[in-house]
Order: C-alpha cells, then sequence, then structure tokens
C-alpha cells in the first residue's frame, strides 16, 4: 500500500497570485486603512499617516528575521516589553575585586614560565623522539 508524503511542508500555498493567504490578509488590511485615512484626512496628511502603515504591512507580510516571519519578532518583542523585570542591585566590595585580579595574575604569571631550552638540548629532544616514532611505526608494520 503507497502513501502519499506531503512535500514541501515548510512552504506556504500561493493563494493569490503569487501571496500566500496571510500576506493578501496584512496588504489587503493595510490597503483598506489607507484607502479610509484618504478618503476622511486631507491629502497630505494621510500620506504621512499612511507611509508607517504601509511599511508595517509590507513587514509583516514579505520581511523575515533569522528566517522567522517579522509577526513572531514582533510579537516577542511587545511579550518582552510588557512583562516585568525585576532588577537586583547588588553592591561589589572593590576590595576584593582588586585581590582577585591579583591573585589572577599571579597564577597567570606562575603558569607562563616555561624553562628556556638551549639549540643543542632542543636538537636532541626532537631527535630522541624522531628515533621512538620510527621504531614504533616499525612494530607496526610488522604486524
Amino acid at each position: 500500500m503507497k502513501f502519499q508524503v506531503p512535500q514541501f511542508i515548510e512552504v506556504e500555498d500561493k493563494i493569490f497570485g503569487p501571496l500566500t493567504l496571510k500576506q493578501f490578509i496584512y496588504l489587503a488590511g493595510a490597503g483598506g486603512v489607507v484607502f479610509m485615512l484618504w478618503r476622511i484626512l486631507p491629502i497630505f496628511i494621510a500620506i504621512i499617516a499612511a507611509t508607517p502603515i504601509i511599511a508595517l504591512a509590507a513587514a509583516l507580510a514579505f520581511y523575515q528575521v533569522n528566517k522567522r516571519p517579522f509577526v513572531r519578532v514582533l510579537e516577542a518583542a511587545l511579550k518582552y516589553a510588557m512583562s516585568s523585570r525585576l532588577y537586583i542591585w547588588k553592591h561589589k566590595d572593590i576590595n576584593k575585586i582588586k585581590r582577585r585580579q591579583e591573585s589572577d595574575k599571579e597564577t597567570k604569571k606562575i603558569l607562563l614560565r616555561v624553562p628556556k631550552i638551549s639549540d643543542s638540548k632542543l636538537k636532541d629532544i626532537a631527535w630522541s623522539l624522531d628515533i621512538k616514532e620510527s621504531i614504533y611505526s616499525n612494530e607496526k608494520q610488522r604486524n
């Protein structure tokens, strides 16, 4: 028994030409509001009032932030603005902070000390590592 698996479930269907139903509703709503403003207000004031409405409708219909619709971003912004936040101020003791910074500097100095090796000693160590490496590679080849 064969079942038909839906394809492209993340893409909304285009209903009104190149527009989805949501896009059409946003643009038609903005068009209606702009038309009412144009009929009620003088033309200059209507243009000034219609500009942000058209921009908001276009953003709601077409703009995406991080591949998420602008409606979700607007919803999150409003939720954040309306939610209560608790701010707690804690007085920090400056002396403790200075002592902690000084101790951090001392530990960094201790950790950064590296013994100096002469060139001949460095060559000896490199040679011994090469010898050990070649011995171990020969044992692997024999197995």
